[in-house]
C-alpha cells in the first residue's frame, strides 16, 4: 500500500467540531476490520487492533478526522461535516503527489462504527492509486496495559 494512503491511518488529525461532552463512542480496545479494494482488485479483509484512550474517544472529530500533514504536498480541507452521530471529510492534495481523500464515518452506537474512506492519487497527472476501504469497527475489551 502507499505511503501516502497509510498516512489517513498513522497521522488522524483534524479540528474538532463535535462536541467533546458527547461521547459518541466508548474508550477502550476495539478491533477494526478493513476491507480493501486497490486499483479495482480486491484485498483479503484485514483485522487489527487498536485502543482508543478516553481523550481519543471523547473527541471523535480529531481522531478520526483528515490528515493535513504530508511530505512534498500542500493539503486543503475542501468539506468537512460533523453532525449528530456522523463525520465527513474531504481533502484535496497538491504537490509531488496529488490526491483526493474523502471520509464517511457513521458512528452508530458507543461500541460501533463504519466507515468509508476513498483515495484517489495522481503523479504526473497518471492515476496511481485508487483505494477504497470499509471499515467496521466494535468495541471488545479495555485496553490492555
Amino acid at each position: 500500500m502507499n505511503k501516502f494512503v497509510v498516512i489517513l491511518f498513522c497521522a488522524l488529525s483534524g479540528p474538532a467540531a463535535l462536541a467533546a461532552a458527547e461521547n459518541l463512542i466508548e474508550p477502550g480496545q476495539w478491533k477494526i476490520t478493513s476491507k480493501n479494494v486497490v486499483n479495482g482488485a480486491t484485498m483479503p479483509p484485514q483485522v487489527k487492533a487498536r485502543c482508543l484512550s478516553p481523550e481519543q474517544a471523547g473527541d471523535v472529530a480529531k481522531t478520526f478526522g483528515p490528515a493535513t500533514n504530508t511530505v512534498n504536498s500542500t493539503c486543503e480541507r475542501t468539506e468537512y461535516e460533523a453532525t449528530g452521530r456522523t463525520l465527513k471529510w474531504h481533502l484535496q492534495c497538491k504537490g509531488q503527489m496529488d490526491m483526493d481523500v474523502s471520509g464517511n464515518f457513521n458512528f452508530d452506537s458507543a461500541s460501533h462504527y463504519t466507515a468509508t474512506i476513498t483515495t484517489k492519487a495522481w503523479m504526473a497527472g497518471m492515476l496511481t492509486n485508487d483505494v477504497k476501504t470499509e471499515l467496521e469497527a466494535e468495541r471488545v475489551s479495555e485496553c490492555q496495559p
